[in-house]
């Protein structure tokens, strides 16, 4: 039976179809025969008890410049959904923790994808300690003795913002690099949390591995290797994605954490493996879809449609 679906995603009209997940994710949808609505964060309101949005019908295309076309806005009480997609970008900011909390009163009769309870606690380098024997040795503090105990010990570390998203504020500090001071107070001016700080990982230079598990299940996986002088892999600042295949050490990682990520009501999540180390797993607005079919991979659209389908509620 043909589902209504609202999605709930940052401004349709600003993104790149050809490496954008909601965009594959709302073709697929579309192509099953679902009615989609279209939604921005603050188009959300939350009224006696009620969850509203000001939805718009949407209808998408594979086509450049030509990708969408909007219906006119109407007040919608999204508990008359079947699904919703909570597919906007991080940052995992407090506006954003303030949707999972407004979407969390309509979850489950109303399936919100993934589910917002436990979004909201799997923030993406957060959620990964779970799992500390799979993850690289891991400092999080805004301690500065601590930080540079924890240099001298590594020698060789990595800096982040620990709600950071996309590769911003990823930084690289060497045992003799005479920054990390100026660093930790750039971190301190521009951010209220601690830092996350890891070993780094020299396998990096042979790819950051984007793995796909869907409902908990391997789904496909893209290597993005950095750009030279680059310790990021993102593909926005460089990094090349190449086809990729897992490893044993990687498959032993996706069966560890699966279960965890299916029972949680994280149907879509995306990994990211350097080397022999977890070093994230984010749930909030995953990516790689198209990468992982334009190398051959499995359609992860459709895997998380199915998956939507096996646990939408009965009418």
């Amino acid at each position: 039976m043909p589902l209504v679906v609202a999605i709930q995603m940052d401004p349709i009209e600003r993104i790149d179809i050809s490496g954008d997940s909601t965009f594959a994710l709302a073709l697929e949808a579309q192509a099953r025969g679902h009615s989609l609505l279209y939604y921005g964060t603050r188009d959300l309101t939350f009224r006696d008890g009620i969850v509203t949005a000001g939805v718009r019908p949407l209808s998408v295309r594979n086509s450049k410049g030509d990708h969408f076309v909007l219906g006119e806005s109407t007040t919608t009480d999204l508990a008359r959904c079947d699904v919703v997609l909570m597919r906007q970008d991080p940052p995992f900011d407090m506006a954003y923790i303030t949707a999972t909390h407004i979407l969390e009163r309509i979850h489950p009769a109303t399936l919100v994808v993934n589910d917002p309870f436990h979004v909201r606690n799997a923030p993406e380098k957060l959620f990964v300690t779970l799992f500390k024997d799979l993850m690289p040795p891991t400092l999080i503090t805004s301690d500065r003795k601590e930080i540079r105990s924890f240099r001298a010990e590594h020698k060789d570390i990595i800096l982040k913002p620990l709600y950071g998203n996309g590769g911003a504020g990823v930084f690289r500090v060497k045992e003799d690099d005479e920054n990390l001071g100026a660093m930790l107070e750039m971190f301190t001016a521009f951010y209220r949390e601690p830092v996350i700080v890891q070993r780094y990982i020299p396998e990096v230079r042979q790819g950051d591995k984007r793995i796909l598990l869907v409902d908990g299940e391997y789904a496909g996986a893209v290597n993005r290797v950095p750009a030279q002088g680059e310790a990021r892999s993102n593909m926005h600042v460089g990094g090349r994605p190449e086809a990729a295949t897992l490893s044993p050490r990687e498959e032993y990682i996706c069966k560890s954490i699966g279960p965890e990520l299916s029972s949680r009501g994280l149907i879509f999540a995306g990994i990211d493996v350097i080397g022999d180390y977890l070093t994230e797993i984010n749930v909030t607005s995953p990516t790689g879809i198209w990468e992982v079919k334009r190398f051959g991979g499995p359609d992860a659209a459709a895997l998380v449609w199915d998956a939507i389908e096996a646990r939408r509620p009965v009418s």
